[in-house]
């Protein structure tokens, strides 16, 4: 199967260690995951990393893949200079997904700098993997059902490829855990949380994707619609969902899930 890894990953700026500093302490958990998620995506050797990730370009009515022979992961917007990495994008797959989707809308989107969504978890994999071809996708603002529905049909053209390939869905839960929270507090968030990771591990599927799109708007929970993606991509396959991890010591919700085939 070219699919060789599924994860969903948190994306918080905080775990580059340049960055999270003395914060690093607060993240133990998810650091924790993040290196057991490293050790097993270097182990399945993929060719190529999709990241599905919610801060790119967003188009209200169109999806986005982000076409580009070079990529490039940086955190100067975080106060970090020193950090530069370059990826290899993986050109003629995207072209590939681009033309398998021609009947819904797709934008083609051509930027080097990488967004911090795609490159908080393409940065922590990476460290063994230098060759690594990357595809950055994003989603658009339809509800999570098209999302599940991109999903199932991106995933047409990714089981043909010859490619070992890894998906991660790139995303945070709710941001407004606590009065600290950098979208503010919602009494709604704790029980919202745990609601999405009981669907997830429950394969309640049609429970996640009916979640109601008030509240998401209300708590702010970004990482969905990566996560109805990725859904969709593996959606028939046989595979188990693990929780590594949750925590919010900063009001947002932050969930590591390894997805096993």
């Amino acid at each position: 199967m070219p699919i060789v890894f599924t994860a969903i990953l948190p994306h918080p700026p905080l775990l580059i260690p340049s960055i999270g500093k003395d914060n690093l302490r607060l993240l133990e958990k998810t650091l924790t995951s993040y290196k057991k998620i490293e050790q097993e995506f270097y182990v399945s050797h993929p060719d190529t990393l999709v990241v599905i990730s919610p801060h790119g370009h967003i188009h209200n009515n169109a999806f986005s893949i982000n076409l580009h022979p070079k990529f490039t992961v940086q955190f100067e917007e975080f106060g970090d200079f020193s950090i530069k990495k370059n990826f290899q994008g993986d050109v003629m797959l995207a072209h590939r997904i681009r033309e398998s989707l021609e009947t819904i809308p797709l934008q083609l989107q051509s930027y080097e700098t990488l967004d911090h969504g795609t490159s908080v978890p393409l940065f922590l994999l990476s460290e063994h993997l230098p060759k690594l071809k990357v595809i950055p996708i994003y989603h658009s603002g339809q509800d999570l059902k098209a999302h599940f529905e991109f999903g199932q049909l991106t995933k047409k053209e990714l089981y043909k490829s010859k490619e070992r390939i890894a998906i991660v869905a790139s995303g945070d839960l709710s941001h407004t855990l606590s009065k600290k929270s950098p979208a503010g507090y919602s009494p709604k968030s704790k029980k919202f949380d745990k609601k999405v990771i009981d669907y997830l591990l429950e394969e309640r599927k049609e429970d996640f994707l009916d979640l109601d799109p008030q509240i998401i708007d209300e708590v702010c929970a970004c990482g969905l619609k990566s996560i109805a993606v990725l859904l969709g991509i593996i959606d028939g396959t046989r595979h188990k969902k693990q929780l590594l991890s949750y925590e919010a010591p900063f009001g947002v919700g932050y969930m590591a899930m390894r997805i096993a085939f």
